[in-house]
């Protein structure tokens, strides 16, 4: 075979596995905003304390909000995400790993989404804190104007820490990202995926924490933050972005103290 044949045997492969993954990807998301618009859909303000939100002695509740924050997550996150795994697989292509391009990104992804459950275990854990404590409403959001101030303010503060500008360069660079930290084998995708997936929680940890605010299940909210995080991380001039989302989160939250 002739160099040139190689090469568009190759290419073909690329574009065949980009096909692939990116309909994977695109088939989680749907899935999940359909799991999400159908949950939402099948609440109201009566029943939704009872129906959705865990009880100090429920465990089955509390796995139950555990699964809804972490498909919440895929649903957000997977979007922005999808770049840095596309072309993980195409280098793994590229490296001639036949037949293994797949695995490897399935293996990538499902440890970026592990590391988002992680955090979902956490964000539901603080769901029942603070429902034990009467501080949310039936639709899920902060019952105290002092604690969505507040949050609204360490959202914005965080955004401007060197620790938010670190994980947001690093979800930002993906094929700096990969030729720093490559592994080989579906091991190294694994660990690669957690890495990352570290990365985009030290990132986006303290937006997500905003769904406090209008309602965990405000599939508006939801959306308004999840395309947020898509233009910072994707987009040019993300430290503008950054700031002018410090800016306006910090304001606010004083806004919303002043009115207390």
């Amino acid at each position: 075979m002739t160099p040139s044949a190689l090469d568009r045997g190759l290419e073909a492969a690329l574009r065949h596995d980009r096909r692939l993954a990116i309909a994977s990807l695109s088939a989680v998301v749907v899935l999940a905003w359909v799991y999400l618009w159908r949950s939402a859909a099948g609440m109201d303000h009566a029943s939704m304390a009872m129906a959705t939100m865990p009880r100090a002695a429920d465990a089955g509740a509390l796995a139950l909000t555990v699964l809804m924050w972490a498909v919440m997550m895929a649903g957000m996150m997977l979007p922005s995400a999808a770049p840095m795994i596309l072309l993980y697989g195409a280098l793994v292509r590229k490296s001639g790993a036949s037949g293994t391009v797949l695995p490897r990104v399935w293996s990538f992804a499902g440890a970026y989404l592990l590391v988002w459950a992680g955090f979902s275990m956490a964000a539901a854990m603080l769901q029942t804190l603070l429902e034990r404590a009467a501080l949310l409403t039936p639709a899920m959001a902060a019952a105290s104007a002092g604690i969505s101030a507040l949050a609204l303010i360490a959202a914005g503060a965080y955004q401007l820490t060197p620790l938010k500008q670190v994980c947001l360069n690093r979800c930002r660079s993906p094929l700096e990202f990969l030729v720093t930290r490559w592994r080989a084998g579906a091991g190294g995708a694994f660990r690669m995926g957690l890495e990352h997936g570290a990365f985009c929680v030290g990132c986006c940890w303290a937006l997500m924490l905003l769904l406090f605010v209008a309602g965990v299940m405000n599939l508006l909210w939801v959306a308004l933050i999840a395309a947020f995080v898509f233009v910072e991380k994707l987009l040019p001039a993300a430290s503008v972005t950054s700031r002018v989302a410090a800016a306006a989160l910090i304001l606010s939250g004083l806004f919303l103290l002043t009115g207390i």
